[in-house]
């Protein structure tokens, strides 16, 4: 059982099994999400400092927070999906 990694910038990487979905972090309900994770010391900040550009949600209820645009771990993501097939 080979798990595949899911690069979410700044050399940080999740099991890419475990994503439930990567949003962006505009929007209202995903800065509640990112509070209530916080408070409940589920999130990770993978930023480094920058900008939050999207929200990884895993299926243990921990939120990753990245610095790189959630379209491009998304393609990312895709491309680790069609190599595992």
């Amino acid at each position: 059982m080979e798990q595949s990694l899911l690069n979410i910038g700044f050399g940080c990487n999740i099991i890419a099994e475990h994503v439930i979905g990567i949003m962006s972090p505009n929007s209202q309900p995903m800065k509640r999400i990112k509070d209530e994770a916080k408070e409940s010391r589920h999130m990770v900040d993978a930023t480094f400092g920058r900008k939050t550009r999207a929200i990884i949600i895993t299926d243990s209820n921990h939120i990753f927070l990245s610095a790189i645009l959630a379209e491009t771990i998304s393609q990312r993501f895709a491309a680790l999906k069609d190599k595992a097939e």
